[in-house]
């Protein structure tokens, strides 16, 4: 089976990068992605090479390939701005200027990513990671918004964009897997 566009994107992107900005980042996520797509299960082998995903699995791993994108940037130097601490409220590192980051907030994302493409592989695996995700995404918003944000509980850390990009994605991930659920049942049962 040959790797998805995606795998090939992220080696070609890491041999474009010099050396110490995310190299090593890029080409561990694009070796740990192969493995995790990689599948023995004739089933989900005939529905890739047919392409038979249904809307629910496309935006799972749509909403996946997002994640891991966004936490790959997050490591790389002028796109992520300022000092990346490992995990405080003290790191200045900014995402784009805006959002707030940290080495485990980078993680994160990236594990939610791998987490989308995985299971983007079945219709009901894609919608508990649409939902799912939503609610600790909605969770994570409510955290921010309660937590002192120069305190000690603001390990992960968040600022008030990433409050309110963390309630944008919670309600679009609930709302993703709660419409694209119903479409394919609709589908399904005509």
């Amino acid at each position: 089976m040959t790797a998805p566009p995606t795998l090939s994107a992220l080696h070609l992107a890491a041999r474009r990068l010099p050396c110490g900005s995310g190299t090593v980042v890029v080409t561990a996520l694009a070796l740990c992605l192969s493995e995790v797509l990689r599948t023995n299960d004739p089933a989900l082998s005939r529905q890739h090479a047919t392409g038979t995903r249904s809307p629910i699995q496309t935006a799972a791993r749509v909403v996946g390939i997002v994640f891991l994108l966004v936490g790959i940037l997050g490591f790389i130097p002028g796109i992520t701005t300022g000092n990346l601490q490992a995990a405080s409220h003290m790191s200045d590192a900014h995402l784009l200027g805006i959002f707030q980051v940290s080495v485990l907030h980078n993680i994160v994302h990236l594990l939610f990513g791998i987490a989308g493409l995985a299971m983007s592989r079945t219709a009901s695996a894609a919608r508990t990671y649409l939902v799912g995700g939503g609610v600790i995404y909605l969770v994570l918003w409510l955290y921010g918004l309660v937590i002192d944000q120069n305190s000690a509980a603001n390990f992960v850390p968040v600022n008030t964009a990433d409050n309110w990009l963390h309630f944008v994605l919670g309600i679009g991930m609930i709302a993703l897997g709660l419409a694209l659920r119903r479409r394919t049942a609709t589908t399904t049962a005509c």
